[in-house]
């Protein structure tokens, strides 16, 4: 299994893979799903891939290649001239579906289903920065105010710290931390997502980055931080009162008098009750 996370800030972007690829409990490998594009001073682009492993590798491979053509007579379009993050992401697009018309047919023969999914990333002089989630079809959607974060893979046990932490308004230190702590909690709900873990965070209009790390389980920060956050999780739980039944007893009861639109469960006590 695979997870992903690319989140786009006003202060530039971090982008958060794992390395685990699965066929099976006895059949475990490490394949890097994060690729990065850049040419100091005029373009910086990240790619993260989940999915059929066999169709991602082959997507990124034909990307280095891939144009897209408008008119006969026109420019070529690629990821190195494309003067817009939107238009490199119609390359990559193209580029899926390049796939999809070569290996799909064989792939359905063989009962596998065409699945892979995307997130494309980064910044072109000229432009601001944007981020893109690129579907098995080659279509896309980008990134707004309101959704500023893309996931794929096994991404439902990292989700709500993300909901609750980021916003376009976050710095990128602390967004680079919300994204280890997801990973970490997708970690620990799913065996099928694992280190080596691939950090990249880009500083906005720098159109190149150093700030790129491999994270395995020896590095002392992602140790400090898997300790941290389930011990000071443990100490919030702890905080909570536990239920109180009787009402005058407590200001915060579980069961109460007042009136509400939603009523207790209805008890069946004979057969001849009806559930509704």
């Amino acid at each position: 299994m695979t997870y992903c996370v690319g989140i786009k800030l006003n202060a530039g972007l971090v982008f958060l893979s794992d390395s685990r690829t699965n066929a099976g409990v006895d059949n475990i490998s490490t394949f890097r799903k994060m690729i990065v594009y850049e040419k100091p001073g005029d373009r910086f682009m990240v790619l993260l891939s989940a999915g059929n492993l066999s169709i991602a590798q082959s997507v990124r491979e034909i990307l280095q290649v891939e144009h897209l053509k408008e008119t006969n007579s026109s420019e070529a379009i690629t990821i190195w001239n494309a003067t817009s993050m939107f238009d490199a992401c119609r390359v990559l697009g193209q580029a899926v579906r390049h796939v999809y018309d070569r290996d799909a047919g064989s792939l359905k023969n063989s009962g596998v289903e065409f699945n892979v999914n995307l997130i494309f990333g980064g910044q072109i002089r000229g432009e601001g920065m944007r981020l893109f989630q690129v579907y098995s079809a080659g279509n896309f959607i980008e990134a707004t105010a309101e959704t500023p974060y893309f996931q794929i893979g096994e991404y439902k046990y990292g989700k709500p710290v993300l909901d609750r932490v980021i916003t376009p308004e976050t710095d990128l230190d602390e967004a680079a931390k919300c994204a280890l702590v997801s990973m970490d909690s997708t970690m620990k709900s799913n065996l099928s997502v694992g280190p080596p873990l691939d950090l990249v965070v880009y500083e906005a209009n720098r159109f190149e980055t150093d700030k790129v790390v491999c994270i395995d389980v020896q590095n002392p920060y992602f140790r400090m931080l898997h300790l941290g956050w389930g011990q000071k999780l443990r100490e919030v739980f702890d905080s909570l009162e536990d239920p109180v039944w009787d009402e005058s007893h407590t200001d915060t009861p579980l069961r109460t008098h007042a009136g509400g639109r939603s009523k207790p469960l209805k008890k069946i006590s004979t057969p001849e009750e009806k559930l509704i």
